[in-house]
């Protein structure tokens, strides 16, 4: 399916699981959480408490998703649930955004990875939480401005920042040119890593 059809798709299911259809819920899920459990992976950068965070993350979506009016918005909305389930985890274990940042990016199980991915990875965990989470949701799961502005909560104009700020840090982590750069970000769109 092309990526408008896609989009379609999901608001269709999205609109039926919102008039009761279980089918569509359960279709839904089996198309978000894993989008989910890879973008908080890569937030998070532990596997336990990303599959624990998406769950709480999912459950709070399929509770919440009854107010939704313009299902274009569920993908923003459903990151933004992520987001905050994401710093609640944080808090909970304690641990500031300092020692957060510092901790070692777990392995992920990918079995074709190549070496411009694995640096990606790398140069991903020397981001900042804010720069991180934003590039993933711009490059990885391709919001568009709006949307990863509506996600991370705050103004288009800081996501522009955040984007920049990212994009150069990386571009002199990988020693690449920006084309490069966001060439490295589409092999870790969606069906292209890990689920």
């Amino acid at each position: 399916m092309t990526s408008q059809t896609e989009k379609v798709f999901e608001e269709m299911l999205l609109l039926s699981a919102q008039a009761g259809d279980r089918l569509a819920a359960n279709r839904l899920a089996t198309r978000w959480q894993p989008r989910l459990l890879r973008t908080a992976r890569r937030h998070l950068r532990d596997s336990d408490l990303a599959r624990d965070v998406v769950q709480e993350a999912w459950l709070a979506i399929c509770s919440g998703w009854s107010g939704i009016r313009d299902p274009s918005r569920f993908p923003a909305w459903a990151f933004g649930v992520l987001r905050h389930k994401s710093a609640d985890a944080i808090r909970k274990a304690s641990l500031s955004r300092d020692r957060f940042a510092d901790l070692p990016m777990e392995e992920q199980p990918v079995t074709d990875r190549s070496e411009t991915l694995t640096s990606l990875d790398q140069v991903f965990a020397m981001l900042s939480p804010d720069l991180r989470l934003t590039a993933i949701l711009f490059y990885g799961e391709g919001l568009n401005l709006v949307e990863t502005a509506t996600a991370t909560g705050v103004p288009v104009g800081t996501v522009k920042s955040r984007l920049h700020s990212a994009r150069g840090i990386m571009k002199s982590a990988l020693g690449a040119p920006d084309e490069k750069v966001e060439a490295g970000f589409s092999k870790i769109r969606r069906g292209k890593n890990e689920s």
